[in-house]
């Protein structure tokens, strides 16, 4: 059978949309540029990258935007005979205040132009756009409360302070009055509602207990879109926090679609948590998008298969085709579809497609947070394969390029082209989650001949090792670490592993350095 999950490595708070008999798929990308993926299926089981619609600096500019800040969970809609996107770029992520600007555009086609965006609050984050059946539109998103506990004359406050809608239409923008829909439950962190309707009923679904271990996708209904709203008689619908052995956690944060053939279906996000070498769990691959079989009763929706776990099999007898082998030559004229870069619309500063190679320019240290030369692609299973091929003639200490496991600034291992000592070498180097500070680790260098290079890597769960012309260097080092558990740990890492190729020239100059192929093999 078709397994979950469906969308696999990196792909979080999946926002679920269908129209006629075609699905599509909107993700969070964060940092990474350009902005959200929208995968496209008609099978439920197989998809395809069709879209990265923010993709130009209209639309979206993240520079000095922080780990796990930029773009959190989209909303994709179809109303009106076009494709309706709402997205949050986040400009703040630690201390009480959160700097959240909302955003809306839209496009006739999934993968054409998308209009210069509306700009419409930053009172919270996780926005959805509800088409009521008489036309209007209603602008819907969690609201983030700074104060906090509270002292003196002030009262204590919940940061996720509830549900709160505001009619909203592109000629008017948000107008009228504003209405303060649901509260949430017990488990609290109440955010990512999305609103739907169906027989009379106005269904609200949000995502509880933040991003970890707790997570659960709550629903709620009411006669009327502005409340009040009674919460599902078993409060959750999907979630995994009461079933620890289960091969897939942190369920939540997802949305409803009704099938073109009457079934039922929601998307859910999730992780499949690995054993690392302190025996921790953690998520290798990031956090993922499922989906699971619904069925309505007594006016509300519950799982198909029971309880409020989402199975690891899905229903549906279509062959599910595991990701191939990639081999890229860098020979085309635009960079392969599964790369991206790190929040900047401006590119080309960093690196350019020759006809023969991708040439990296290197600019800013590992870790900055405006310019950054970074091309990679997401792991998408817990062990996998990749290599790099490079010309390379570093003049100092001060230039490198490399291959690298990359999750932020503080978490990652990287092998770098560089010079020591007037001799051309292979440098590993490492941040093993330290935060602040971000200090580095060195394991050494190896001495390499004059040349091409190649630099592999082979990450076993929590194992990784890296290779220079097929020799293995270094020491054994900790894959567990480029995890959302790692560092910082879940409650502050949204993203998920990466690995690919990065270029930094610490002297200004805009060194240069070509790679001519790259490899990745999952290993399953």
């Amino acid at each position: 059978m078709a397994q979950n999950p469906v969308l696999r490595g990196f792909n979080p708070d999946p926002s679920f949309c269908r129209v006629g008999k075609d699905y599509y798929i909107a993700t969070s990308t964060f940092e990474w540029y350009p902005g959200v993926q929208i995968h496209h299926s008609r099978d439920l089981v197989n998809w395809r990258l069709v879209s990265r619609p923010l993709n130009r600096a209209a639309l979206l500019d993240m520079r000095g935007n922080p780990d796990s800040g930029g773009i959190w969970a989209p909303c994709l809609s179809h109303a009106d005979g076009r494709f309706w996107l709402v997205y949050t770029d986040v400009k703040r992520l630690d201390g009480d205040f959160k700097d959240a600007h909302n955003y809306i555009t839209t496009c006739e086609t999934i993968d054409g132009q998308w209009t210069d965006p509306w700009y419409v609050n930053s009172s919270g984050f996780d926005p959805s756009l509800f088409h009521d059946d008489d036309g209007r539109k209603w602008f819907v998103n969690m609201r983030w409360n700074h104060r906090g506990p509270g002292t003196g004359v002030n009262p204590a406050h919940n940061r996720f302070d509830g549900i709160e809608l505001q009619e909203w239409s592109p000629e008017r923008e948000l107008f009228g009055p504003k209405h303060d829909i649901y509260a949430g439950t017990d488990l609290g962190l109440t955010e990512a509602p999305h609103v739907f309707k169906r027989d009379g009923w106005y269904y609200l679904t949000v995502a509880e207990g933040g991003t970890g271990y707790d997570h659960a996708v709550t629903m709620a209904r009411s006669r009327r879109l502005t409340g009040p709203y009674e919460t599902h008689p078993g409060k959750h619908l999907i979630t995994a926090r009461f079933a620890p052995e289960n091969p897939i956690q942190r369920m939540g944060h997802g949305q409803y679609v009704e099938g073109h053939d009457g079934r039922h279906w929601h998307s859910f996000l999730c992780g499949r948590p690995q054993s690392g070498p302190d025996g921790k769990p953690f998520c290798a691959t990031g956090r993922e998008t499922g989906l699971a079989e619904m069925v309505w009763r007594d006016g509300w929706l519950w799982l198909a298969a029971g309880g409020q776990v989402a199975p690891t099999d899905l229903p549906i007898d279509v062959e599910q085709i595991a990701s191939p082998p990639v081999r890229r030559k860098f020979q085309g004229p635009d960079l392969p579809p599964e790369f991206q870069w790190l929040r900047t619309p401006y590119p080309e500063r960093l690196f350019t497609m020759t006809g023969e190679c991708l040439r990296l320019t290197g600019r800013e240290s590992l870790g900055s947070w405006y310019e950054q030369t970074l091309v990679a692609r997401r792991q998408e299973e817990p062990s996998y394969h990749a290599s790099a091929t490079f010309r390379a003639e570093p003049s100092s200490w001060q230039q490198a390029v490399g291959l690298i496991t990359y999750y932020n600034r503080h978490k990652f291992h990287a092998a770098l082209i560089t010079l020591e000592g007037g001799q051309r070498v292979v440098s590993l180097v490492s941040c093993l989650g330290d935060w602040p500070g971000e200090k580095l680790t060195f394991h050494g260098s190896t001495v390499i001949e004059e040349g091409e290079v190649t630099l592999s890597v082979r990450v076993d769960r929590a194992d990784q090792r890296f290779s220079v012309n097929g020799r293995e260097i270094g020491p054994s080092l900790n894959a567990a670490l480029v995890s959302d558990e790692g560092g910082k740990g879940e409650h502050a890492s949204f993203t998920g592993a990466f690995v690919g190729v990065c270029a930094f020239d610490l002297t200004g100059q805009g060194w240069h350095a070509d790679v001519t192929d790259f490899e990745y093999e999952n290993k399953i």
